[in-house]
């Protein structure tokens, strides 16, 4: 009896023995194994990462070559926009700037008086103007109004006798010998060219530098200052002009 219970006993102890040892070798067996998936989870992580990274160089790579290919023409593109945005810029300047040339040539206008209308009295002024460049007093300014009074009415004229002189701007025409302008002056006896001749601003200068070469010609009679310069066929005409030629330069030079 004594030797069946120990019998028994040995057994179960063995069999205990047994169940330890076969769990000690599952737990083990569960850390090993939780070893080996997280070691292949990790390098499948890195080797994930690594994919991503050659994605987004390749991307990369693929968005600096299209860049290089477009570049150029982006820039040409921009340099494109660049230029009409100047070209715009300029032209509403331009446009400003006439719009203000305009309101100040219309403010510029002299008021006609002694008869005149507009253009003769704008072309009045710009005799007046000349002389005034030069330096000259109003007295030069009334004997040159008076002798273009009497050569042309105060009109810039073309001639019948030189066709080129229609290529300038003008007030209508003549036919006395080759005389153009606000002076009737001549090309053939050295007054200028007939493009000069056709600038009033020319035309008056050239009256103005001859009149002071007179000795007294602020001093004497209009008429005979006038004529001394334009040696006319009527030497008393301009007389005539000077009390209209006087109120002229008075209005332009108060």
């Amino acid at each position: 009896m004594k030797s069946a219970g120990k019998h028994k006993m040995a057994l179960a102890a063995c069999t205990l023995t047994c169940l330890a040892l076969a769990a000690m070798a599952s737990g083990h067996g569960t850390a090993e194994a939780r070893q080996v998936d997280t070691a292949a989870f990790s390098a499948a992580d890195r080797g994930d990462r690594a994919n991503r990274s050659y994605d987004r160089q390749d991307r990369q790579a693929a968005v600096d070559e299209a860049n290089k290919v477009l570049a150029p023409e982006l820039a040409k593109a921009k340099e494109e926009e660049a230029r009409r945005a100047a070209e715009a810029t300029a032209a509403e300047e331009a446009k400003k700037q006439a719009a203000r040339l305009a309101e100040e040539a219309s403010k510029a206008l002299p008021t006609p008086v002694a008869g005149l209308n507009q253009a003769q009295m704008i072309n009045a002024k710009k005799i007046v103007d000349a002389g005034k460049a030069l330096g000259l007093p109003k007295r030069a300014f009334v004997i040159a109004i008076a002798t273009s009074m009497q050569e042309c009415n105060l009109r810039n004229l073309a001639s019948t006798r030189l066709p080129e002189s229609f290529n300038y701007p003008n007030e209508g025409s003549g036919s006395d010998h080759d005389s153009v302008g606000l002076f009737q002056q001549r090309p053939s006896t050295g007054w200028g060219t007939i493009a000069q001749i056709m600038d009033p601003t020319y035309a008056a200068s050239a009256f103005y530098k001859r009149l002071i070469t007179v000795p007294g010609w602020d001093t004497m009679a209009l008429t005979y200052a006038a004529q001394r310069v334009q040696v006319s066929a009527f030497p008393t005409a301009y007389a005539k002009h000077e009390i209209n030629a006087q109120a002229v330069a008075d209005a332009l030079v108060p």
